[in-house]
């Protein structure tokens, strides 16, 4: 018996897809054309460059190689519940050029439209024999195709496995994130910024400038920046060393009383300005210091 339905490349098919074979390139197929072959099953033929009778061309919904057959092209259109009124006995794929690379007839099917009464979603699938599927590539515009729930369910399939992949490996990485600074001994870069903790602070929580700039004496003071000396020379046992010397000098430019600090033994006060000049004597202040009199005092033990 005699094969009826069948799938055939044409003369200028075969010679796009050799010469794409032999050149490294791709044959693309952009369109599937539906016909009813002029009212009678037809039957294909290599020199054909056009159906009998097209009733509709359309961009594919999908071309893939057959997975039990590496040969074989299955290209696939869908028809909207919309169009229809015509049957279906020929197929034709075209390339980019516009050319006729396929021709096949199929079962006859007939393909209603919503006004007769009764409407469906039509998807019509040819497949396609070749010597060599990777030449053969698929063009298409997304916004103007549908899809078949196989297909969607098979993107499905794919995505979930990809994701799933590449979840275990993140999770199985011992660094899946190297842009970050790591938890144990990071190494920071560029100016990471921190609290400040209050100068008082003793505890493990890290060290800003700022903290060590509030806490730490600054070289350029030369030790200016002690606020009580007497204490810090008492602290490294050098009071007798330095008993009887200056140790800090304050200046006052406001009238006013002012108290010596604990353990100070002697008070030099020197008055510059004022309504009359004070001659550079020693003495403690038991009085208020004259207004409008610019007053320096050095404090010595």
């Amino acid at each position: 018996m005699s094969t009826k339905y069948f799938a055939l490349l044409t003369n200028t098919g075969a010679a796009k897809l050799a010469n794409a074979t032999a050149l490294g390139g791709h044959l693309t197929i952009t369109q599937m054309a539906i016909g009813d072959g002029g009212g009678s099953l037809p039957t294909p033929s290599p020199s054909q460059t056009s159906l009998v009778n097209e009733k509709r061309r359309a961009p594919l919904n999908a071309l893939s190689i057959d997975p039990k057959n590496t040969n074989q092209i299955i290209a696939e259109q869908v028809i909207p519940e919309n169009e229809g009124g015509w049957w279906i006995r020929e197929i034709g794929l075209y390339d980019s050029d516009g050319d006729m690379v396929a021709v096949a007839n199929c079962a006859e099917t007939y393909k209603p439209q919503m006004q007769e009464g009764s409407g469906r979603v039509q998807t019509v699938r040819m497949i396609l024999i070749v010597n060599n599927a990777d030449t053969v590539t698929l063009k298409i515009d997304p916004a103007v195709v549908l899809a078949t729930r196989k297909y969607v369910d098979d993107k499905t399939i794919e995505v979930k496995a990809y994701t799933d992949s590449k979840l275990t490996d993140h999770l199985a990485a011992t660094n899946p994130h190297p842009q970050y600074a790591p938890l144990l001994s990071p190494a920071l870069t560029g100016t990471p910024t921190a609290p400040t903790a209050d100068k008082s602070s003793n505890s493990t929580q890290l060290a800003t400038t700022a903290f060590v700039k509030n806490t730490a004496l600054t070289k350029e003071q030369n030790g200016a920046d002690i606020v009580d000396k007497t204490a810090f020379l008492a602290n490294l046992g050098l009071s007798d060393k330095f008993a009887g010397r200056y140790l800090q000098t304050i200046k006052y430019t406001a009238s006013g009383q002012y108290t010596s600090s604990p353990g100070t033994q002697k008070i030099i006060v020197e008055m510059v300005g004022g309504e009359r000049a004070v001659p550079v004597r020693q003495r403690l202040m038991p009085t208020p210091i004259p207004p409008q009199a610019a007053v320096a005092v050095a404090v010595a033990i």
